[in-house]
């Protein structure tokens, strides 16, 4: 079949590497245009350009799919189109223009975390399973009937970044298998089952840690923040990036929010029970171990 891939980040590039390998032609890759990053804000190709321009595949960067980019990807008669994190709508007539439609890799077992952070608001929610759906895609947002699905169970302390990377892994596998059985017409659509819940984009402000609630809830917290937007709390008035934290070894007992030193290592406590600070980042300095930067710190340390 006649292929458009429309897709971003770092977890769509095993997507599309899995189509480029297979029997299928991608006609067009579809991304997000070059963006500032670093400090000294380079203009970056996205990890989905840079990677289709390895292999040799026509790009159109584009931040959104205006009448211009429609016109470019119906006049190229796809069979069918696929996205994954691609971070922009995409509507009608372009949602009708090729054959089999558009089909989207999500992460998450749908109708659960229908949205931009399925994989962060479920860590954070405390979910010990998510998965990965492939669904037709169609007006509303990620409502389309589901054709094929893989459930995932996660890790104790798994973080976004790391249960992301091995979705977007298992991801590619399913979404290929998918397109090969659309291809030979042998999918059946399933209407979405369950009670849908929201997955909207995370912000700073769902970093903040908030040290009177249990220890496991902030401990989730932490997960689903890392790396991105950052589990963070404050120390002496600054802020204080949690890049990695455990359940305590020890049970003493703290004031939430209270830091000490022990032989299990430095300790947080919580509105219940206790956790133990394992990396951390001081701002306007580098990630250091939390007990160099308790013993910079000083005793009485109060995060808030």
């Amino acid at each position: 079949m006649r292929l458009i891939f429309a897709g971003t980040p770092e977890a769509a590039v095993p997507s599309l590497e899995a189509l480029a390998a297979s029997d299928h032609e991608i006609v067009r890759v579809v991304t997000r245009p070059p963006a500032p990053l670093g400090r000294k804000r380079v203009l970056t190709p996205s990890p989905v350009d840079a990677r289709a321009e390895a292999l040799g595949l026509p790009v159109l960067r584009a931040d959104r799919l205006r009448a211009p980019e429609t016109a470019e990807l119906t006049a190229l008669d796809a069979d069918l189109a696929v996205i994954v994190a691609y971070g922009a709508l995409v509507a009608e007539p372009l949602l009708s223009a090729p054959r089999l439609g558009w089909v989207n890799l999500h992460f998450s077992l749908l109708p659960r975390w229908r949205g931009a952070a399925p994989v962060q608001r479920a860590l954070i929610a405390g979910d010990t399973e998510t998965g990965v759906d492939v669904f037709q895609l169609e007006a509303g947002l990620d409502t389309g009937p589901v054709l094929a699905s893989e459930a995932v169970a996660i890790g104790a302390l798994e973080t976004a970044g790391h249960l992301l990377t091995r979705l977007a892994g298992i991801g590619a596998g399913v979404l290929a298998r998918t397109v090969d059985a659309l291809a030979a017409g042998t999918v059946t659509p399933e209407p979405q089952v369950g009670e849908p819940t929201a997955a909207p984009k995370l912000t700073l402000a769902d970093g903040r840690l908030t040290w009177a609630e249990p220890a496991d809830r902030v401990l989730a917290r932490i997960r689903g923040c890392t790396p991105e937007p950052g589990a963070w709390t404050t120390a002496g008035g600054r802020r204080l990036k949690v890049l990695a934290a455990a359940p305590a070894r020890d049970a003493s007992a703290l004031a939430a929010g209270a830091v000490t030193a022990t032989p299990n290592g430095v300790l947080v406590g919580c509105g219940g029970g206790a956790l133990e600070l394992v990396m951390v980042q001081p701002e306007g300095r580098g990630a250091m171990p939390a007990d160099a930067w308790l013993r910079g710190a000083g005793t009485g340390v109060l995060l808030g």
